[in-house]
């Protein structure tokens, strides 16, 4: 088959790579499956000779198969749920996002960073890490280097959150409850969240594990205004742009349309549970195995030279959306 022959090695190397990567995350969830999918790729790019017949295979993969994992991506997302049970959160969740955003677009403007990484750093910051970023790549057409580099900044600031975010939460008096939102509205990804829902745990002898994986989800749902909004920003400047016109089909990205369509599934019909953690898992996986892709396509010389900046901005919005996160449970009483 044409499809076997031109992509076959490719998608079979980042499914190598992937497999391994899986059960590291697992091993290692402070650090996550994704994080170690581009470190052993970006290493097995260097060991690669041939790279030319690969080239089609790791390209589908770091294209398509990443759509098709925010596509599974939805059926995590039962809206009824996560709006029920996470209304509380909300007005913390939109400040945290909008403080993000803002502080992206700033220093995107102050220090010149290329506008893919302070969008991709912004929104990975704000929403849910590597599955935001996943979700607004293909959108903004961002390289596999920009990808790469704002994945890695995300993965700093997770770690850094997972281990001291319990220890803060305990030196300033914040309650389970009030845990559970800080660690869920300002921890970037849920790997790391649930690290640090689960240290608390630990030494307080709590339960705020489950709030601050529900609070975390809800950030999640802003996957589909983001990258609905970005789409349309994009198409509008496309028609201002001389010999270029509207186009519905690129405003609305077919497979965040799914995505949606995956989410307004699981809420409205009650699928089989098994089958709704294998389709979260499989996700997981492809966008593991995505990560991978973009570490044989990074250079990492390059990523390592163009790292100040954008760690920069990294810190910056995570550092805000940590005060704001704070400063809103004080606002509303919770704190």
């Amino acid at each position: 088959m044409p499809f076997i022959q031109e992509k076959g090695k490719g998608i079979l190397a980042c499914l190598l790579i992937a497999l391994p990567s899986w059960f590291l995350g697992k091993a290692v969830p402070v650090v996550g499956g994704p994080v170690f999918g581009i470190a052993i790729g970006m290493i097995a790019a260097g060991l690669l000779r041939d790279k030319a017949g690969y080239r089609s295979g790791i390209a589908f993969t770091s294209k398509k198969i990443l759509q098709y994992a925010i596509i599974l991506l939805g059926f995590g997302m039962n809206l009824s749920s996560l709006v029920k049970t996470g209304q509380q959160s909300l007005p913390i969740i939109l400040s945290t996002i909008a403080t993000s955003l803002i502080v992206a677009y700033i220093l995107f403007k102050t220090i010149k960073i290329p506008s893919n990484i302070a969008v991709l750093v912004g929104v990975g910051s704000s929403i849910c890490g590597g599955s935001a970023i996943a979700a607004t790549a293909p959108i903004i057409d961002a390289d596999d280097a920009q990808i790469a580099t704002s994945i890695s900044v995300i993965f700093l600031f997770n770690v850094v959150a997972a281990l001291i975010f319990p220890t803060l939460g305990g030196l300033i008096g914040l309650s389970d409850a009030g845990f559970g939102l800080f660690a869920g509205t300002a921890i970037n990804d849920t790997s790391s969240v649930t690290a640090a829902a689960t240290a608390w745990d630990g030494i307080h002898l709590s339960n705020t594990l489950e709030t601050a994986t529900i609070v975390k989800l809800t950030r999640t749902l802003a996957i589909i205004p983001i990258t609905l909004g970005l789409a349309a920003y994009r198409s509008r400047k496309m028609v201002a742009t001389p010999g270029q016109s509207f186009s519905i089909r690129k405003s609305l990205p077919t497979f965040i349309l799914w995505f949606i369509a995956a989410s307004i599934l699981i809420t409205v019909f009650n699928l089989p549970p098994n089958l709704t953690e294998f389709l979260k898992d499989l996700s997981k996986f492809f966008i593991i195995m995505a990560m991978s892709a973009i570490g044989l396509n990074t250079d990492l010389v390059k990523l390592v030279k163009s790292g100040g900046k954008p760690i920069l901005v990294g810190f910056c919005c995570w550092v805000s959306i940590s005060a704001v996160s704070l400063g809103m449970q004080k606002i509303m009483g919770i704190w």
